[in-house]
């Protein structure tokens, strides 16, 4: 079957690829490691680790689990860690167990979280150390019944300090006391497939609770080799140094820098703290980078930041944006810097993530989010889920090996995202040119990116709804030059003593801090249709 979007492609990308050449992520990366065994795989702070070191301490972990804790196939794993040298490890052990990974960002709320670790039925969690007060404070409510606490210096062994594990904690396991009891035990090989499932990464929910998506094995590997056979020569397999500052549980930078360029033997540099700009820009320095994935608030965080403009950037290949839209400004600066427009893509959690890129062959900045990689089929789609004509508007719908199983324990939710003939509706209102490329023009769902995470209005109504002097409230994205959206927040007070700050310090304390309304309005009513339902996109022109 043809497609527009074909003639777009660059003479070495392939209309299909196949999604069964590994039958598992395991199987792909346990090739890489020894393929690559004496090149660096990781470096963090400057301490390193090549791939041997990798596939021998990620075996030691694996078997901890498995010998000690009883981990076996299908149990699900968390892992709630910043980009450290821990988390890949852990992430491989928890692979190699055949266990399943529950993504988990550190910087949750005790709310978030709970729901998280009890949704997802979680019986044992790796927590990076700074993230344990807030662990401390739900793990009772929750099914946890062993935590293994990582600090930042953990295999880097350089005098990292690394705040203490919270004291109320009940008889926490160290990382590293782990890997050495894992060392003396054997590790029993677990049989995966492509089905089984390998995350379950967590995405914003429209009714207040964020869902699960199941990926599989099967997921990442196409989405992997969809990404190898895109890109093509630009990437160099044994060569490439990739820096990291997006958070690898996220799935932009689990599925590209992470499981990506493990497979293709490169280097990579991970950022633990990317809000330390000047830091960030001093280890970029140290190294012939030839790969740097971002969302547009990093780049242009980048680019204000003394230095950066310094740097060598002979060796950089291409850099790639996601997670949000890539403002043309920032890339047009970008390629004054480095030499080259910046790469947009587009994805979601549910489709591992990606499924358009813009070309590697194209020179120059084209707002949109690209084509369709191999073996992805892109429907637009009216209200009654009939597809529109070439150069109208549609509900972006997608199919292929990288799309979801469904959402966890949530028959009814997949149900409503999924058509009946297979494809996933994404939320997102698109438009496919005349040459096949897709720009993004509009939201079906309410959601607001800020800097590349989702934000759902429901999830944050009902928490400021909580709030005793509210009456009723509702929120909306505006545009933020900062974060590209912002969330504002509208309320009708029931008492007049309620201050804008009070809503602030609310919203700290039970939502993680990309989530905290940027701006609060109060106002005297909200606008709402005939039967009552608020109507947020009149609120735009307040």
């Amino acid at each position: 079957m043809t497609k527009p979007w074909f003639d777009q492609y660059d003479p070495w990308v392939p209309q299909q690829i196949d999604a069964d050449q590994y039958g598992n992520i395991v199987d792909m990366l346990m090739e890489a490691g020894e393929r690559f065994s004496d090149r660096i795989a990781f470096s963090n702070f400057g301490a390193t680790k090549t791939y041997g070191e990798v596939m021998s301490l990620s075996r030691d972990f694996a078997a901890y689990l498995q010998g000690e804790l009883g981990v076996a196939k299908g149990d699900r794993v968390a892992l709630m860690a910043p980009n450290m040298m821990v988390f890949p490890i852990a992430m491989l052990g928890i692979l190699r167990t055949g266990g399943v990974q529950v993504n988990v960002n550190p910087m949750y709320t005790a709310r978030e979280l709970e729901h998280q670790l009890h949704d997802a039925d979680v019986e044992t969690i790796v927590a990076f150390s700074g993230a344990t007060a807030t662990l401390a404070e739900v793990v009772g409510n929750t099914g946890i019944k062993n935590v293994i606490v990582a600090g930042l210096d953990d295999l880097l062994d350089i005098g990292l300090p690394s705040p203490p594990a919270d004291a109320s904690l009940k008889d926490p396991i160290a990382f590293v006391d782990a890997m050495s009891a894992g060392s003396e035990m054997e590790l029993s090989d677990v049989e995966i497939n492509g089905d089984d499932l390998i995350y379950l990464q967590y995405t914003g929910g429209t009714t207040g609770l964020s869902k699960g998506a199941m990926l599989t094995h099967r997921n990442l590997v196409a989405n992997v080799l969809q990404f190898e056979s895109f890109a093509g020569d630009y990437i160099k397999p044994g060569e490439d140094v990739v820096v990291t500052a997006i958070p690898m549980y996220h799935i932009f930078a689990l599925m590209v820098n992470t499981l990506s360029y493990f497979k293709f033997g490169g280097t990579n540099v991970l950022i633990t703290d990317p809000r330390d700009m000047p830091a960030f820009v001093a280890e970029w320095s140290k190294w012939k980078v030839s790969v740097f994935t971002g969302v547009n608030t990093l780049f242009n965080g980048l680019m204000h930041t003394p230095g950066f403009a310094d740097l060598d950037f002979s060796t950089l290949a291409f850099s790639m944006g996601g997670g949000a839209p890539v403002q043309k400004a920032v890339s047009d600066k970008w390629k004054e810097v480095t030499g080259r427009h910046i790469k947009e893509g587009y994805g979601l959690s549910e489709t591992s993530p990606v499924l358009t890129v813009n070309p590697f062959g194209m020179s120059d900045f084209k707002s949109s989010i690209g084509v369709p990689v191999p073996s992805t089929d892109i429907s637009l789609r009216d209200d009654a889920g009939d597809e529109v004509a070439q150069g109208e508007r549609g509900e972006l719908c997608a199919k292929g090996p990288q799309v979801m199983k469904g959402y966890w324990r949530r028959e009814d939710a997949t149900a409503e995202a999924m058509t009946d003939d297979g494809y996933f509706c994404t939320g997102d209102i698109a438009v496919m040119d005349e040459t096949g490329f897709f720009r993004i023009v509009d939201r079906k769902k309410d959601m607001i990116l800020v800097s590349g995470f989702n934000v759902f209005p429901n999830e944050i109504e009902a928490e400021v709804a909580t709030l005793e002097g509210v009456l009723e409230c509702a929120c909306i994205g505006v545009p933020d030059e900062k974060t590209g959206e912002a969330v504002k927040v509208f309320i009708v007070k029931s008492d007049d003593s309620l201050t804008v700050e009070a809503v602030r310090e609310h919203c700290r304390e039970y939502l993680t801090g990309y989530k905290v309304p940027r701006h609060i309005v109060f106002i005297d009513e909200l606008p709402k249709s005939t039967v009552g339902k608020i109507l947020r996109r009149e609120l735009r022109d307040y």
